[in-house]
């Protein structure tokens, strides 16, 4: 059963992370930059929040917030899940799944090693059948 560190070894271990005393209008300057949909907040290397493009549209934008004003502490999802390079993927579909969210950042003892995307585990998982399916059909052709 393949695990999340299949993942982080195909996409890399980089985060861009943000601080949470950082304006909202920088990280999503910096989201734009990068071409992410969110930022993990980290401080001190902990993970302490993540920023995502619904937190701005639903905390800043239908706030009337000035994002230049605003901090990213102020609006972040301070209640984050994350998992470990050893969790199974089909757990972690799960939790997304369960927790109706798009983005797990991965931690190791403490450490931010990465984070996953439902689009990372949904290109791993079809390129996986893709050769599924190849080895499949030079069997049958074969025989």
């Amino acid at each position: 059963m393949s695990t999340v560190s299949a993942i982080l070894k195909d996409k890399g271990e980089g985060v861009v992370a943000i601080e949470p005393g950082a304006s909202v209008l920088d990280a999503a300057r910096r989201m734009n930059e990068h071409k992410i949909g969110c930022l993990v907040v980290t401080q001190n290397a902990s993970v302490i929040g993540i920023l995502t493009e619904r937190d701005i549209l639903t905390r800043l934008v239908a706030g009337e917030k000035d994002a230049s004003r605003t901090r990213v502490a102020d609006i972040m999802t301070k209640d984050v899940l994350c998992c470990a390079p050893d969790t199974p993927l089909l757990s972690l579909r799960g939790l997304m799944q369960r927790s109706r969210i798009r983005h797990v950042p991965v931690q190791e003892q403490g450490r931010l090693r990465g984070l996953v995307s439902i689009g990372d585990l949904n290109a791993f998982e079809a390129d996986g059948l893709n050769v599924r399916i190849h080895v499949l059909e030079e069997y049958i052709c074969r025989g």
